[in-house]
C-alpha cells in the first residue's frame, strides 16, 4: 500500500500551479499527509544581467521577491482554505528545478505534485521544462497535472 507522509507542491504562483494544488489538497486530505509549498524566487541576473552588473540600485533586492513571496504564499493558503491541513510554507533562492530536488531531498518528500505549462516547440527548446528536469532528477515519485484546457483532442 502507498503511504504519502509528505506532499510537495512546488508554486510558481500560476494557474497550472492552482490546478496542481487542487490534486495535492486531494491526496493530503486522503492519507492525512503533511502537505509543503515552494516557490522558489529565481537570481535575477539570469534574466538581467546588465541590470544587476551595471546598476544595482536599479533592480530590486532578492529580498524584496522573496518577502512578496512569501506574502503570495499566504494568499494561496487564505484563498483555498489551507490552515485545516497539516502545512509547511517555504521560499527558496536559486535555480527552481535545483531547489525543488534539494527541498524535497531535505524534507524526505514521498510525493511532488506540480503543474505543467504544456510548452512545445521553440519556447520548450528556450525556456526549458521545471517540471520535466524535476521528473528527471527527483528523489521521489512526481506527479505531473495538466491544466484542463489543454487536454488532448483526438483529430
Amino acid at each position: 500500500m502507498i503511504e504519502l507522509h509528505r506532499i510537495l507542491v512546488p508554486t510558481d504562483f500560476s494557474k497550472h500551479s492552482e490546478v496542481a494544488l487542487t490534486y495535492a489538497v486531494a491526496l493530503a486530505e486522503k492519507f492525512g499527509a503533511e502537505l509543503l509549498l515552494l516557490h522558489v524566487v529565481q537570481d535575477l541576473a539570469l534574466f538581467i544581467p546588465d541590470a544587476v552588473a551595471v546598476a544595482p540600485p536599479i533592480a530590486p533586492p532578492v529580498e524584496q521577491f522573496t518577502a512578496a513571496a512569501r506574502a503570495a504564499l499566504d494568499r494561496v493558503v487564505q484563498k483555498n482554505d489551507l490552515q485545516r491541513l497539516s502545512l509547511q510554507r517555504e521560499v527558496r533562492e536559486g535555480t527552481p528545478f535545483y531547489e525543488i530536488i534539494r527541498f524535497a531531498k531535505e524534507q524526505n518528500v514521498d510525493l511532488i505534485v506540480m503543474g505543467t505549462h504544456g510548452h512545445t516547440g521553440l519556447t520548450h527548446v528556450l525556456l526549458g521544462s521545471v517540471t520535466e528536469k524535476v521528473v528527471r532528477k527527483a528523489p521521489c515519485p512526481v506527479l505531473t497535472v495538466r491544466h484542463p484546457e489543454h487536454e488532448f483532442v483526438h483529430p
